[in-house]
């Protein structure tokens, strides 16, 4: 979020002497009190954007409808008995120490990437490398390309143990439906209309392991995003979200897998007052602005 050029209380603090205090010391010098300047009470609560209180506007309501089937999507792909079924973020086990939040290393985070999906590979066997792994997983699975069966099957078969690559394959073709896509707005193939642009991009705001140990750890990835579709007429404009991605990793093969993962809304700061980009700007800023490696 960008404070644009003040200060955050409200402007410059030079000139405009008439709406500075003024008093006379001792010795008859004057002093002067330096007030932050603007219009409120620079400590009081944000600023609201206008027409965002009272009823809910139609898009808004569109937008939570979208976020609500995407939740649900990858609530029927985790559900089920045993562990096939097992996304919960149970903080038991491990080595028992207190959720550790992110710190930046500088350290290289892999050694390479998967030709085929471009996810990044050869994470380190550290508690450091599983949270760099949980951070790029979650890109891919909150991406556009899930909605997308042969696209969708290779980052499936990359990202997770080799043991539940079959079972989760069925269970994600099933949740990304004919119908459930055309509710994405999108074909059975996960196109969207001519002059439309499905958007479905998130990034890392940090991580936290809450178990770990040699072989087996889960990790909290924190993500803001942007989902919908953008082009003139779109019943489903994009929109920003948050979201918390629980990730399950097992080392296997000298990488880090995942096991299972869940999702859940939140943490979300208070929305600002941008003024929002036209479909155009958003389906370009898609295509021409690329995505990172994401590591500590």
């Amino acid at each position: 979020m960008s404070l644009g050029g003040d200060d955050g209380y409200g402007g410059d603090y030079e000139g405009h002497e008439a709406r500075r205090g003024r008093g006379a010391a001792p010795g008859d010098h004057l002093t002067r009190t330096r007030l932050p300047e603007g219009d409120g009470d620079p400590y009081g609560p944000p600023r609201r954007a206008p027409g965002r209180a009272g009823k809910p506007s139609r898009n808004l309501i569109t937008v939570v409808s979208v976020v609500v089937l995407l939740l649900a999507a990858i609530a029927f792909v985790n559900r089920g008995g045993g562990k096939d079924g097992d996304s919960s973020s149970d903080d038991t086990g491990g080595t028992g120490t207190e959720a550790r939040p992110t710190a930046p290393t500088g350290e290289r985070p892999v050694d390479g990437k998967n030709d085929t999906t471009g996810i990044a590979s050869g994470f380190a066997k550290s508690e450091q490398g599983a949270q760099s792994a949980a951070a790029n997983y979650a890109v891919a699975l909150a991406s556009a390309d899930m909605t997308k069966s042969d696209r969708r099957h290779q980052l499936v078969s990359q990202i997770f143990t080799s043991d539940r690559v079959n079972a989760l394959q069925e269970k994600l073709d099933r949740a990304y439906s004919k119908g459930f896509l055309e509710k994405l707005g999108l074909d059975a193939n996960g196109n969207a209309a001519v002059g439309m642009t499905y958007v479905s991009r998130a990034a890392p705001m940090g991580t936290k392991t809450t178990t770990s140990t040699d072989t087996a750890a889960t990790v909290e990835v924190w993500c803001t995003g942007v989902f919908g579709t953008a082009g003139e007429g779109s019943k489903n404009p994009v929109a920003n979200d948050w979201f918390t991605m629980t990730v399950k990793l097992r080392w296997v093969n000298k990488d880090w897998k995942v096991e299972s993962y869940s999702q859940k809304d939140g943490p979300a700061p208070v929305n600002s007052d941008n003024t929002a980009s036209t479909a155009d700007e958003i389906a370009k800023a898609v295509q021409q602005y690329g995505g990172f490696t994401y590591a500590r």
